[in-house]
């Protein structure tokens, strides 16, 4: 008999959990009966029909103060739909819906609770504002007492332990899975925007921690009139990015497309794809470059290129000056303008570069097919399981 899974996140509006979820309710829908449980009604992926979507709550103009002050009577709706529909485990995306999952638990919540962090919390909660240490309080106090908490890199595992004491006996790290069939038959499309020029290509929100900025700034140093720079994304950032653009006189050359349904098919013609960010989970976009055959520029933030462009389980080492010749990437450090357009220059220049990287970009992209990732969800889905029901046949 199947057991009964809810998969509670914001929305399936996005790139980067969201995908994720939508790749694991087409993957897991004969193993379980899922319910996916939503606190925005915004869906920008296909639901399998066997999937029931419930409506937590519809909060998008909510302020702050008044989601924070929603959180224990969203936990006791969330404990009483799970009683409702018989939930034998709860599965929780991201930070929000992470707290609710928990509290659920603590309120009598009889499902069992696994929660997945996406971000390094010590990274996306730095600052001294209220929010951020409410938040960081929250991550310390509600994380030990879910029955699994499953980060998508060794990075944030890292994080929450040494940050945060989490026992790393809570934690299994389970990377992001990409679907190389879907990207197969997407990234040949037919793209209308002119690929005449040697192109660098940049996917991601228009938000401060991408860094936008220093990606546009190291490709006005490289002086280049042979080259452009594609951004393809949305966010609160755009008229400061088109004026930066416009101050630096690049309209000409720098594109901001906005969002893509299809950025596949950018992302195979383009030359070279740039990730400029702060801090990253997990970013998706890195194995999607790799399973276009898109050389790989990449800050060594954290969390995640690293541990994607080197293909080592390392966390330990940031690059602090000059450039890294990883291998299936360009590793820079973060900030770094010079080093950035540098590493710009040189995979323009060595096209033998980039060529190495195509052939062990397609090899390194297989270790994350979804098929390979699904698997290990399920098992630890089942550890979490048996655990939570040993623990209850003992007390």
């Amino acid at each position: 008999m199947k057991k009964n899974l809810a998969i509670l996140i914001l929305s399936l509006e996005g790139d980067g959990a969201e995908r994720v979820v939508s790749i694991l309710l087409r993957e897991l829908k004969d193993d379980y009966n899922i319910t996916l449980v939503l606190m925005k009604n915004i869906i920008d992926y296909e639901i399998p029909k066997e999937v029931e979507v419930v409506l937590l709550d519809e909060e998008e103009e909510d302020s702050k103060a008044l989601k924070f002050a929603k959180l224990p009577f969203l936990a006791y709706s969330y404990k009483e739909l799970c009683k409702k529909y018989e939930i034998d485990i709860s599965l929780s995306f991201m930070n929000r819906p992470n707290y609710i999952n928990v509290l659920a638990k603590t309120y009598g919540n009889e499902s069992v609770c696994i929660i997945s962090e996406r971000i390094a919390p010590s990274k996306e909660y730095e600052s001294s504002s209220l929010k951020d240490s409410v938040s960081r309080y929250m991550i310390r106090n509600l994380y030990p007492k879910a029955d699994m908490i499953i980060p998508n890199s060794k990075g944030i595992e890292e994080d929450l332990i040494e940050n945060f004491s989490i026992p790393s006996s809570l934690i299994q790290t389970i990377y992001n899975p990409v679907d190389l069939e879907r990207i197969d038959s997407l990234k040949n499309e037919e793209c209308s925007f002119p690929f005449d020029y040697f192109t660098y290509i940049n996917i991601g929100r228009l938000h401060p921690q991408k860094n936008h900025k220093a990606l546009i700034e190291a490709f006005y140093y490289l002086n280049d009139l042979d080259s452009r720079l594609v951004i393809i994304g949305e966010g609160e950032l755009r008229e400061e990015l088109e004026e930066f653009i416009d101050n630096l006189d690049l309209r000409d050359r720098v594109f901001l497309i906005g969002r893509q349904s299809n950025p596949f098919k950018y992302l195979k013609r383009a030359d070279v794809f740039v990730l400029s960010s702060n801090y990253e989970g997990f970013p998706n976009v890195l194995l999607e470059a790799l399973a276009c055959e898109t050389p790989i520029i990449s800050t060594d933030c954290k969390s995640g290129p690293r541990e994607i462009l080197t293909g080592k389980n390392t966390t330990s080492f940031h690059l602090q000056r000059g450039v890294e010749e990883a291998k299936y990437g360009i590793l820079t450090p973060v900030s770094d303008v010079a080093a950035l357009s540098e590493a710009m220059k040189k995979m323009k220049e060595d096209k033998s570069l980039r060529e190495r990287y195509k052939r062990f970009g397609k090899m390194r992209v297989k270790d994350f097919d979804k098929n390979k990732i699904v698997e290990k969800y399920k098992k630890v889905i089942e550890l979490a399981f048996a655990k939570n029901r040993t623990m209850s046949c003992a007390q």
